[in-house]
């Protein structure tokens, strides 16, 4: 996915984090790789490849545009909550375990996503793929260390980053390619083949690892929970767009979203270790400011990649492919600043890249909001994507340098969670506003320069409480 694909993950910690493995053909492990990188970049490519087929999907369908934010928000949603339990029952039961049955199940609601009869099977065909991904994504981290020598987990780190920039850039194009040549069905068939040999091949050439932590418990009801919280809400924003906010239906949801969040803070206080964020991690501060900024920027990404067709293709008359062409500047300049934000990180320290980066991406939402019938919006675009790339790397650095060492797996996962499920709930919000607006231009504008201001605030936050660790500190990480 776009925003993990930045992490600066801890490859000693995940090369250690192995168990024994056993003994393999020499050829093994570039296959095994190959194979992992395959399925790395089907599930990176998911999200972007739908967004310029989702006016076809709606005219197909009969969905209006508050329902189909769904099809990509549905994935998104699952695939966020899960993706940290996903990494414990990697833990439990072995990552090749895990990968594989996370595999089988992305495979069969891809062909029930393709085969799609009616919009809920649609919908849960995408939100089971979800926990299908949440199952790969952590594994996949894990095997590709493990594949590699020790001084070549660098190797393995810029190859993981190089797959999702890949897949970030080519899955517009290619989903507007199949959905105009035909049809978006076929964004769902093209996974089949390619999970299937994934899967077979990590079955044959990636060793089976011992589980590294076969006690490890899971909250269940934490993720019951949470989910159940943020669907309440999400719901009530798409149907308050039809009915009205004062509707018993809405109040109702909303109430359900009260009852389980405070259900939810109550069992996370209560379960300690086991806690999807764990009380010694949500105590720290500068952890805790980072956790606030990401879920007010993570709306950018999301928003531009499914509003922005909505519009081209609906009021300006775009085909599919061209509009998913038109995504593709955001996408360069993601990547290249990305790489830019790796090489300013140790002369500049990160709390300067992440609050550049924030203004970048609230100027670039700002000056895509002034939808008109130029491309002024491709300069938009690239302002946006350098933001995100300055901000996405610095901010997962800083975040795994502030916490214990022990820790730094987990804080990134977390991060992540907060990042895709925080672009979930600003896609429900943004449907809001473009249900209640009068026309869609209008309402895609509004909720542009609503995204706008979120990052503003999240750069507010950034600067005031955002911090990269002390020399004692990190001195003492190092010794630890």
């Amino acid at each position: 996915m776009w925003s993990d694909c930045n992490s600066r993950l801890k490859p000693l910690e995940l090369l250690t984090s192995m168990s024994h493995i056993q003994e393999q053909d020499p050829n093994s492990p570039r296959l095994g790789l190959l194979a992992i990188f395959v399925a790395l970049f089907i599930i990176a490519i998911d999200i972007t490849a739908f967004s310029p087929a989702i006016p076809a999907i709606e005219r197909e369908m009969g969905m209006d545009i508050t329902t189909s934010q769904w099809v990509i928000n549905g994935y998104g949603l699952v695939f966020g909550v899960l993706v940290v339990t996903g990494g414990r029952i990697a833990d439990i039961f072995g990552r090749r375990r895990a990968f594989i049955t996370g595999a089988g199940i992305f495979l069969a609601f891809s062909l029930m996503g393709g085969l799609a009869l009616n919009v809920p099977m649609l919908l849960a065909a995408r939100a089971f793929m979800g926990v299908g991904a949440a199952l790969m994504w952590p594994s996949i981290l894990g095997m590709a260390y493990s594949l590699m020598p020790e001084e070549r987990a660098g190797e393995t780190g810029g190859l993981i980053m190089a797959v999702c920039g890949l897949a970030n850039t080519l899955g517009p194009v290619m989903g507007g390619l199949l959905a105009d040549m035909f049809s978006w069905r076929w964004i769902f068939f093209i996974n089949l083949p390619v999970a299937f040999a994934a899967a077979l091949m990590c079955w044959k050439f990636v060793p089976r690892d011992v589980p590294f932590d076969p006690d490890e418990r899971i909250d269940y009801l934490g993720v019951i929970t949470l989910t159940a919280s943020l669907l309440s809400f999400l719901l009530a924003l798409n149907y308050a767009s039809g009915v009205g906010f004062m509707h018993p239906l809405v109040i109702g949801l909303l109430v359900g979203f009260l009852v389980f969040s405070a259900v939810f803070i109550y069992i996370e206080s209560h379960q300690r270790e086991v806690a999807l964020i764990p009380e010694d991690v949500i105590k720290n501060k500068r952890f805790s400011a980072a956790g606030a900024v990401t879920l007010f920027t993570s709306i950018t990404f999301f928003s531009v990649i499914l509003y922005l067709p909505q519009y081209l293709t609906n009021v300006r008359g775009f085909t599919t492919m061209q509009s998913g062409l038109t995504l593709v500047p955001l996408m360069i300049a993601f990547a290249v600043f990305s790489f830019i934000a790796g090489k300013l990180y140790q002369k500049t320290g990160g709390k300067i890249l992440v609050c550049v980066g924030i203004l970048a991406m609230s100027l670039g939402m700002f000056y895509i909001s002034r939808l008109s019938d130029g491309r002024e919006y491709i300069f938009g675009l690239i302002i946006l994507g350098a933001g995100l790339g300055l901000f996405n790397p610095s901010t997962t650095t800083m975040v795994i340098a502030v916490v214990d060492p022990s820790r730094a797996s987990l804080a990134s996962a977390i991060i992540y969670m907060l990042k895709i499920t925080g672009g979930a709930v600003g896609l429900g919000v943004n449907a809001a506003i473009v249900g209640f607006a009068p026309d869609i231009t209008t309402g895609i504008s509004r909720a542009f320069e609503v995204n706008a201001c979120f990052a503003f605030v999240g750069f507010v936050i950034a600067f005031l409480f955002m911090s990269a660790p002390t020399v004692t500190e990190r001195e003492r990480g190092s010794s630890e």
